[in-house]
């Protein structure tokens, strides 16, 4: 453990501190003494607690202003390292982020102006979930018309929230006539993005290893197809734990726009393999969830609260440990008491 001032510059605030200090402590160049003949008049005990609080304030004033100015100067052990001992779980969480997405059926109200749409209530669930599990190494991938790593795994769990919050549905292009379209919208690659989530838990120290799938569409493209991908998942010992989201009706809520340029909801036709999900989840030795609202996700942690973990002792490091509370508090009592006593008790400053 190493230690040094943040900001030792400051301690140039000593200087005038110490010819303040040898002003009040200095003794008085003559004799402050009167000649007084009658001495038995005299008290016979002369050390009274206002004398001794005379001669100590002076020294409690330099000594809490001193601390004041160390802790100003922000003392500190850097590349600190403390080992404890934690169960943990390495968990990919991978995300559909296809248009479908934007159907409200989640959602309380879906024509309410702010109803959300599912990968708003997925968000908001998983930042939920990532707050319960702070042990956890937790990694985010997303989805569509091809699998990205939006966070590799990591025990940083801001990170992850803020990769997180940027998570979006992509935004559209045009064609070749002009016509608004992308391949996010249309297609799935559900295959790839297992195949990606066991590619960054492969390596992980911990013995317990899930894949959280969220999906609520049905596999259409990429190169691993879904079944391979399982069986991946498997030789590597993860387990699959799929979430179909949404109605199974073939039609869901999606906010769009009428010929007048104005926001409406309307009924749209979506497509989903709740089968192929399934599939998945047994494979590996995981679990199906169903799920048509936010209390569904609840099961999906609560069964992973359930789960075996991994006892590791965690080497935890921090690059900076503020060490400025200690002489901060203590050279604050010490001026209030200096100042509070001289003004109360004595009548006068120091």
């Amino acid at each position: 453990m190493n230690f040094r001032f943040a900001a030792p510059w400051l301690f140039l605030f000593l200087i005038p501190l110490l010819f303040a200090a040898w002003r009040m402590l200095r003794r008085p160049s003559r004799p402050t003494a009167i000649p007084f003949a009658p001495i038995r008049f005299l008290p016979a005990k002369t050390a009274t607690w206002r004398g001794f609080m005379v001669r100590a304030l002076p020294w409690f004033f330099t000594v809490g202003a001193s601390l004041l100015v160390v802790a100003a100067a922000r003392p500190q052990t850097f590349f600190a390292r403390e080992t404890r001992s934690v169960d943990a779980i390495a968990i990919a969480m991978v995300v559909d982020v296809s248009g479908s997405m934007q159907a409200l059926d989640l959602a309380f109200n879906p024509h309410a102006p702010n109803a959300q749409t599912r990968l708003d209530v997925v968000k908001d669930e998983f930042g939920k979930f990532i707050d319960k599990r702070p042990d956890d190494l937790i990694s985010l991938i997303t989805f569509g018309g091809f699998a990205s790593t939006r966070c590799p795994l990591t025990a940083d769990h801001g990170a992850v929230m803020q990769y997180l919050d940027t998570v979006a549905i992509p935004g559209m292009g045009a064609d070749d006539e002009g016509r608004q379209v992308s391949s996010e919208e249309t297609l799935t690659a559900v295959g790839d993005g297992l195949t990606t989530a066991c590619a960054r838990l492969q390596e992980s120290e911990l013995k317990t290893k899930i894949v959280v799938l969220l999906s609520d569409g049905v596999s259409n493209t990429g190169l691993v197809k879904p079944a391979r991908a399982a069986a991946i998942a498997k030789e590597l010992g993860i387990k699959v734990y799929a979430i179909g989201i949404g109605s199974k009706t073939g039609q869901a809520p999606f906010r769009t726009h009428d010929a007048f340029g104005r926001s409406i909801v309307a009924m749209g036709l979506v497509e989903f393999d709740e089968a192929e999900l399934k599939s998945l989840s047994e494979t590996t030795g995981g679990r199906y969830y169903s799920v048509t609202d936010k209390a569904g996700f609840s099961a999906v942690m609560k069964e992973i609260d359930a789960l075996e973990k991994t006892h590791v002792e965690r080497d935890v490091y921090n690059n900076y440990n503020e060490r400025f509370v200690v002489p901060l508090l203590t050279g604050a009592a010490l001026l209030v008491l200096a100042v509070s006593v001289g003004l109360i008790c004595l009548r006068r400053p120091l």
